[in-house]
């Protein structure tokens, strides 16, 4: 007889190849598992409502960060800094050096809006089509500039327990681990994702030093250059205006205080939900985001990270019925009885199918409540250490997050640099972030598994 867990993952992941909703995917596979499990109709919806309980503080946060995403946008930083930079392209010329800090500055704006600033994908389509015109002047590949912005837009969550990568290592790893069985407490997340965290700069560096260093040619389209012009006039008009010049300083200010007080707080409380509402209240007491304003900018916020949250949810769900049926653990020792204590071979196989279940899904934040049930129990049959164990989960997690056609961090870099129609979102983001990250993610984690 098929066993339940393993069949109604199957479910899910057929599913959502075939292009199915994966809220509904998670949720058709949750039926059929516990139905085959024997649970019954009632009982399957009573565990799955049960998991989506343990979800719900992670939705809100999601929320929160959406809110707090929107305001800052609303506050003109992330505007303010792409005008930072054509205004000293146009003084200073288009120059080597220019390149270099454009891709630095591209990696940290990345990085940084996972931890410091986590407002997410929200900052490409304000920031990359004003600089098309430029990166098309320096004939610069675009496939590298979304390597760029896929490199920080993962690796920064699955190594810095800050913003979204809190959420990720704390909220949802650890917290499912040690759900699973394994005790957590002394276990250093960084310590357990430095190596896979290496793999994806190794995958940036081929990236930026051998497959795209050669020049490739783009037209300048009239959209080109309207965002381009667009950006100037906004600047030029800005500093001639009589008060707005001082009011545009004012709430970049403002925007930074806002920033470094939800930093602070949620690196002092460990909760990144009152970190983004504490910096949300900044925006608000200060009257850059005005009390008329406020339900208009909270519910733009919702939209923007409403689908990922409501994905984190059902899959907690699909996960406790999985363990009420009660069939994990005859899955683990079936597999285990198959590896015949093979170590080397458990981890490549696991850290593969997390890269088939992130792939299918597109959300590594819902990828572990599913796998950690399965996973912790095979990892403690077959003797990884727990640092291991987490190497494995935090690494299959990630595994399919860059080159998922659904991802977040492939339909980002591509919303800003197809903007033009020059760039194709399969074959300009999803291959070439897939090649450049899950290869070396898949290599670097299995190295993890057999060294930690």
């Amino acid at each position: 007889m098929i066993n339940a867990v393993l069949l109604a993952v199957v479910v899910m992941l057929g599913l959502s190849l075939a292009r199915v909703h994966v809220v509904l995917s998670l949720l058709i596979g949750a039926l059929v598992g516990g139905l085959v499990g024997g649970l019954g109709v009632d009982t399957t919806l009573s565990s799955f409502q049960e998991g989506i309980k343990n979800g719900a503080e992670i939705a809100l946060s999601y929320a929160l960060l959406g809110a707090f995403a929107v305001a800052i946008a609303h506050s003109g930083l992330p505007q303010s800094l792409a005008q930072g930079v054509v205004r000293r392209i146009e003084t200073q010329g288009v120059g080597g050096s220019i390149k270099w800090l454009l891709f630095g500055g591209l990696i940290l704006m990345s990085c940084f809006s996972q931890n410091l600033i986590p407002i997410h994908i929200a900052f490409i389509p304000l920031l990359i089509p004003p600089l098309l015109l430029v990166f098309n002047r320096l004939q610069v590949d675009r496939r590298l500039l979304a390597c760029l912005m896929t490199f920080g837009l993962v690796n920064t969550y699955m190594f810095l327990p800050y913003g979204f990568g809190d959420i990720y290592l704390n909220q949802i790893m650890l917290k499912n681990v040690g759900e699973a069985g394994l005790d957590v407490a002394n276990i250093s997340v960084m310590h357990a994702m430095a190596i896979p965290a290496l793999g994806m700069l190794c995958g940036l560096l081929t990236a930026i030093f051998i497959s795209y260093r050669k020049p490739r040619h783009y037209q300048n389209l009239a959209i080109d250059q309207q965002a381009h012009d667009e950006l100037i006039a906004s600047d030029s008009l800005s500093q001639t205006a009589n008060n707005a010049q001082p009011q545009s300083k004012l709430k970049t200010l403002v925007a930074l205080a806002a920033i470094v007080t939800a930093f602070v707080v949620q690196l002092y409380t460990d909760s990144l939900l009152l970190g983004s509402l504490f910096g949300f209240g900044v925006f608000m007491a200060t009257g850059v985001v005005k009390w008329r304003e406020a339900d208009s900018v909270f519910n733009e916020g919702i939209k923007l990270m409403a689908m990922i949250g409501f994905i984190m949810i059902t899959a907690q769900g699909f996960a406790e019925v999985m363990k009420a049926t009660d069939q994990i653990q005859p899955l683990v020792d079936g597999a285990a009885a198959m590896f015949a204590g093979s170590k080397a071979m458990a981890a490549l196989v696991m850290l593969v199918i997390g890269l088939v279940v992130t792939m299918g899904i597109g959300s590594s934040f819902s990828t572990i409540p599913i796998i950690a049930a399965i996973y912790v129990p095979l990892c403690i049959s077959l003797g990884f250490s727990p640092l291991a164990t987490v190497a494995i989960i935090g690494t299959a997690g990630a595994l399919g997050d860059a080159g998922s056609p659904a991802s977040d961090s492939t339909l980002g870099p591509t919303s800003g640099l197809a903007i033009d129609g020059q760039h194709d979102h399969i074959k300009d983001t999803v291959i070439p972030t897939f090649l450049h990250y899950n290869i070396p993610l898949l290599i670097f984690g299995w190295i993890a598994a057999m060294v930690l």
